[in-house]
């Protein structure tokens, strides 16, 4: 029986928790890697040397059990992608196995940017706290307080905290996921109409289980309606450039093909076979939890979902978030602050999920989609982050976050340990 902390990032919460357009099934069921060829590992980059001794337990080091782990799993043909553990701002792990681009002979390095799928919805909630930080907002304010054209009892009953905790009890109708988007304001265009079609299903303050698709592109317009600028020009400037972040953005379609540090997604067909989804936009997953999807087909990510990072970024991006960079150390908290019971020690916070694990917290947001898999974790008591990022179908995502969490903390994903959280 898995422990609480695993629980809390179990594959409802891993990959639900914030929206329709996370994709359990795109990263649970294992399937043959395409580029698994190149099974041996790349590390990259310039870093500052690994501290050897005190803080970095033998399991997180090169050659310990989550390196291995990883090794094997790329061996086997389970896992294409990045992992990076760093503590104190100290690269302590960097591993890049697979392919970036099979057509292109390009191998996955630690320089590769990867889609986020939903776990690039945290940016959302940074975005609306750093405009309530400089008294833009308040998080009591109504959706009718900052746009048009909604629903009376959305307007005003569900609030900017509503959204960012998933308790609006909003619900949005059905995609059509087989449209294939050609420009960025018919993407615009297409999330905004689908979030004045939400209805009011369930009880604004009461938790649900997951987050409905029109909590977060209303959020995303709500910046838009504050700063007079588009979602995705707002976090590259505040959030991604802030940070340096410089290989992370909200990449076009066009810019996927093109651009040669960008992963594609590789997608298991029915037949077993690989594709690279974005060089096969008539393709589909038939994966239950993605049925239809294929990633290649949103021109960009819509308003306050997704983009694109690379490894090294993320991990900026969580000193960022604790070092008064991204926001104020009183509003970092607010983000992070535990607000709703997953579990005896796992919790909903903004846009993430707060768990104690090994007597210490873990912030922590997924994301799939087919061909998709991504993970970051932030341990902010001892100074830890760590990363995975996939491109391929058939990453076991929740098992990685458990032995990862497992190399940092010493919490067993069967048990847990000190405070981490058993049961």
């Amino acid at each position: 029986m898995e422990s609480d902390s695993v629980r809390g990032v179990n594959r409802r919460r891993l990959l639900g928790w914030g929206g329709g357009l996370a994709a359990a099934g795109a990263v649970a069921a294992a399937a043959p890697l395409v580029g698994s060829r190149s099974g041996h590992a790349v590390t990259t980059g310039q870093h500052l040397p690994a501290p050897n001794g005190n803080g970095v337990p033998p399991a997180a080091r090169p050659g310990g059990a989550y390196d291995r782990y990883v090794a094997k799993l790329a061996a086997e043909g389970k896992f294409s992608g990045v992992v990076l553990l760093s503590h104190k701002g100290r690269t302590v792990l960097s591993r890049s196995y697979g392919m970036a681009d099979e057509e292109k002979g390009i191998r996955n390095h630690e320089g590769t940017a990867f889609s986020l799928s939903s776990a690039g919805k945290p940016f959302y909630a940074v975005a609306i706290l750093q405009l309530a930080q400089k008294g833009k907002l308040r998080l009591s304010d109504t959706v009718g307080t900052h746009l048009k054209g909604f629903a009376k009892n959305i307007a005003e009953r569900v609030t900017i905290h509503h959204l960012l905790s998933g308790t609006s009890g909003l619900s949005s109708p059905e995609e059509d996921v087989q449209h294939v988007f050609q420009s960025r304001k018919e993407v615009h265009r297409y999330y905004q109409r689908r979030a004045r079609q939400a209805r009011l299903v369930g009880v604004p303050g009461v938790p649900d289980t997951a987050h409905a698709e029109a909590e977060v592109t209303i959020s995303a317009l709500i910046v838009e309606a504050v700063t007079g600028t588009t979602y995705w020009d707002y976090v590259q400037e505040n959030i991604f450039k802030r940070c340096g972040m410089t290989g992370s953005a909200f990449y076009t379609r066009p810019q996927w093909l093109a651009d040669e540090h960008i992963a594609h997604p590789y997608m298991t067909l029915a037949d077993g076979s690989q594709v690279d989804a974005v060089r096969n936009l008539d393709k589909s997953s038939p994966n239950r939890e993605t049925l239809g999807k294929n990633p290649g087909r949103a021109f960009i990510d819509p308003p306050g979902d997704g983009g694109f990072a690379t490894a090294p970024d993320l991990v900026r991006f969580a000193h960022a978030l604790g070092d008064g960079t991204l926001l104020d150390r009183p509003w970092a908290d607010v983000l992070t602050g535990a607000k709703l019971p997953h579990g005896p020690t796992s919790f909903g916070a903004y846009g993430i999920t707060a768990s104690i694990v090994g007597g210490q917290w873990m912030y922590q947001r997924a994301g799939g989609n087919p061909g998709v898999a991504a993970n970051w974790d932030i341990y902010p008591d001892t100074d830890w982050a760590g990363v995975i990022l996939g491109n391929c179908d058939g990453v076991p995502l929740q098992e990685m976050i458990g032995q990862e969490m497992q190399a940092i903390t010493g919490a067993t994903p069967g048990g847990g340990s000190g405070g981490g959280g058993g049961g």
